[in-house]
């Protein structure tokens, strides 16, 4: 995966990123205050290739000017019907307002259905506002069975009706 916004790299995860991109995910649960969990929810983070590439999914990193500011994955689940989940959807504050959060969820959309599943399932908090209301404008629907405890919403959108 490799594609441009604006001045924005957006580009399919590296092992180098696995630090920095750790980092930028700890950052911005803590200015929402949100606590990391590198044993729990946010393991998948320093294991991406377990947790990502080798269950069918991805991890891409978005790049300005060769600094990590967002990232933004998914990987397949057993909740729902020929589903994903979308993970690690994190956008530093100096690159949040410029439409980035937006394209990123309809790239991810758009590779989704492209790999032929039919929904994706999301999780996140209520504290975490700008981001429930993209996913509400973008047609996700809350539903119930949070699994992280961090969260306290789950979404869903489908996007295939033909299952």
């Amino acid at each position: 995966m490799k594609t441009k916004y604006r001045d924005f790299l957006i580009r399919s995860w590296e092992t180098r990123d696995r630090a920095d991109a750790f980092h930028l995910i700890k950052d911005i649960l803590a200015e929402y205050g949100l606590r990391c969990e590198p044993f729990g929810a946010d393991r998948d983070v320093y294991d991406v290739e377990l947790h990502y590439h080798n269950k069918g999914g991805e991890f891409w990193v978005v790049e300005r000017e060769g600094k990590i500011v967002g990232t933004a994955a998914y990987y397949p689940i057993e909740r729902g019907k020929n589903a994903v989940e979308i993970r690690k959807m994190y956008i530093l504050p100096a690159a949040r307002r410029q439409g980035l959060g937006k394209f990123l969820l309809q790239e991810l959309e758009s590779q989704i259905a492209d790999r032929g599943f039919n929904e994706i399932w999301l999780e996140t908090a209520t504290v975490l506002k700008e981001a429930v209301k993209m996913y509400e404008n973008s047609g996700y629907q809350q539903e119930t069975g949070v699994e992280t405890k961090r969260c306290d919403r789950v979404y869903v959108k489908v996007l295939n009706v033909d299952f």
